[in-house]
């Protein structure tokens, strides 16, 4: 049987002050905006191709087999032999 999750300990009151002042001092959210030029943007655009995951060769190829699925699905029902 698989063990049970752990639980977590909560921040005491003293640390978590702590962490807050530390976000306060380094503002973090400041310094994370994204991409500013137009080259940064056209590269962050592309991040979910970068491996080719969703290019449109991939695409066209899943669509593709959910279709031959679906006409498996059919003939496995209907019970005609196929040709």
């Amino acid at each position: 049987m698989p063990n049970p999750p752990k639980k977590r300990r909560a921040w005491p009151q003293k640390r978590r002050e702590a962490q807050a002042a530390r976000c306060k001092a380094a503002k973090p959210s400041r310094h994370s905006t994204g991409p500013k030029t137009r080259a940064g943007k056209e590269t962050a655009c592309r991040n979910a191709t970068k491996h080719g995951l969703r290019s449109a060769e991939v695409t066209a190829l899943r669509a593709l087999l959910r279709v031959q699925a679906a006409r498996l699905k059919s003939l496995a029902q209907s019970k005609i032999p196929p040709p």
